[in-house]
This record gives structure tokens, sequence and C-alpha cells, in this order.
């Protein structure tokens, strides 16, 4: 039984880890492997899941992919979980994913990034009413690689359906301003992991997509806990101690002049170190190189030590 459009809104106000997908050396998907991943982080105290998402390489996946990959999402979570499944691209696609991911008993919908060429903000807008309209399942809109308005922001909280909005642009003021002209009862996320925890929340934030934290949840959560109680010493040194993997992940890799080739694969190698399952890539990603992959796993050292240090 899904939750509850309060529960969703409830489980947004926490940390959302992405539940990659472990591609074997032909490419194909081990979804024993993501359901694995999904009990391991339940039970690290994580609550709120992201499935077939952005860093699922969701656009990577075929529509019966996506829904299969989700399917294993939800069968390593207990009922109290709040998964969120990705769906984009055209309209009728969308809907589509949302029909198949209804049918699975998904608790929300993430309505990815625009992928198109050319987009319009109301047109945008029609694009979200259209595919919020074919369900009553909570729907939560990632903004990401465009720059909207604060008027387009504030207008999509008031969509039906729209109980909380995914930011992941590099703009604060433009936040508080959005969060200022929207609905009230709409519950913002940052998109843009820990670095970003510490500016977005003082801005009404009230929750944030993993980075670090998709293999190490007890950062997310002691960062969560320390920017709900105000201690915002800890939160900045729990910030700073995921700043060099996450800095890491913006790297364009060798051979590259594109920004964040390696964000994918980093965080798989992370998963690995951290005892869980990452897997493979699939194209247009790249593995990380010998070299990335030495200077990555000293990066997680110095993190795992930080981690010792600030949390034990």
């Amino acid at each position: 039984m899904p939750l509850a459009e309060s529960e969703v809104k409830e489980r947004l106000r926490g940390v959302a880890a992405g539940l990659l997908t472990p591609f074997d050396k032909t490419g194909d998907i081990e979804y024993w492997k993501i359901t694995e991943n999904a009990e391991s982080l339940y039970e690290s105290g994580l609550r709120t899941f992201l499935a077939a998402a952005n860093i699922s390489e969701y656009h990577s996946l075929s529509q019966t992919e996506r829904t299969k990959v989700t399917e294993a999402s939800l069968e390593g979570v207990p009922s109290d979980a709040c998964v969120l499944a990705g769906v984009g691209g055209s309209t009728d696609a969308a809907q589509e994913l949302v029909h198949a991911y209804d049918r699975l008993g998904v608790d929300a919908h993430m309505v990815m990034p625009p992928d198109h060429t050319y987009v319009h903000e109301l047109g945008l807008l029609d694009y979200f009413d259209k595919i919020a309209a074919e369900t009553d399942t909570p729907f939560v809109p990632y903004i990401r690689g465009f720059d909207p308005s604060v008027e387009f922001l504030a207008d999509l909280t008031r969509l039906e359906n729209v109980v909380g909005i995914k930011y992941a642009i590099k703009n604060p003021v433009k936040l508080g301003a959005a969060i200022a002209a929207g609905a009230d009862d709409v519950v913002w996320v940052n998109g843009l992991a820990e670095p970003y925890a510490v500016s977005y929340w003082a801005e009404g934030i009230e929750g944030f997509s993993a980075g670090v934290s998709n293999f190490r949840p007890e950062v997310g959560l002691e960062l969560f806990d320390a920017l709900t109680t105000g201690d915002w010493e800890r939160a900045r040194l729990l910030r700073n101690a995921c700043l060099p993997y996450q800095n890491f992940r913006d790297r364009p890799g060798q051979n590259n002049t594109l920004s964040g080739a390696v964000s994918v694969p980093a965080v798989k190698l992370g998963l690995e170190l951290a005892g869980l399952h990452g897997g493979d890539v699939r194209e247009p990603i790249r593995p990380l190189a010998p070299e990335e992959e030495a200077e990555l796993e000293e990066i997680y050292h110095r993190l795992d030590d930080d981690i010792e240090r600030l949390i034990g």
C-alpha cells in the first residue's frame, strides 16, 4: 500500500538515496543487487529512495528496464519506506511509466529534468500537468539543466499532485525567492547533495538528495540531524568531510572536457568500497581509468577516517 500524501511529504524531509543500476560486464542489469542495496540502506536508517533516477542512469534504460529497476527497488524496502520513481521523455512515454509504476505501488513519481532540445516555461507546466493528470500518486518535479524563472517555479508548486520540488540549480537566491513565492505546503529538496545542504537549508530546503550518503548513509543522517537541530558548526564539518569525494565527482575524467562525466562510476566505486553493489556503467558513461580508481580509493579512505572522527 503506497504512503499517503502527508507521509510522502514527511519522507521528503530527510535524506533521499539514489538506487544505482548495477550492470555486469555485458551491460545486463543485475536486479538482485538493487534489491540488496536497498535493503542495506534501509537498515542503515534511510527511508527515502529514488528508483530509475538520474544517478540510476535513467536515460540508458529502456521503459521495461525502468519498470523492472523500480520493482527491484520496492522489493528491497518495507512499506514504511518512500520510493520515488523517475518518469520522463515524451508526454506519452512519461504517462506510460506512471501507469506502470502505479501498478507496482510506488509512493511518488519524480518527473525527470526535461531533455527536450527546446522548451517553453508554459509548455513545461502543461507537460507536468498532463503527466500528473494520469494519476492520484504524488509528484516531485526535478529541476536541473535549465534555468527557469522564479515565477515558473512558483507556478509549479501549485500544480495538482505536486508535493515537492527537487531543486538542483546552483542559485540559492533564486531558490529562496521561489520558496517565498510558491505554495506553502510543498517540500523543497536540495538536489545537489551534501555540498549545498548547509547553504540551501538556510533558504528553506527541508531535505536533500544523497551524494556520499548513497554509500555512507550515516554521513547524510548525521548531517540532516545537525541541520534540523541548528548545529551549524557540526553541519559544516560533516559537509566538509564530503567535499573531496563530491568534488571528484564533478571532474570530466580522462580524454574529455564535459564536467561530471565520472560522477556515476565514482559513486559505484564508493558502493563497492563500502561493501555494497556498484557494478559497471552503460554508454554514454565511461568507467573510471585505473589511475582515477586509485586516487578515489585514497579519497574514500580519508572520508572513512573523517567519519570515524566525527561520528565514531
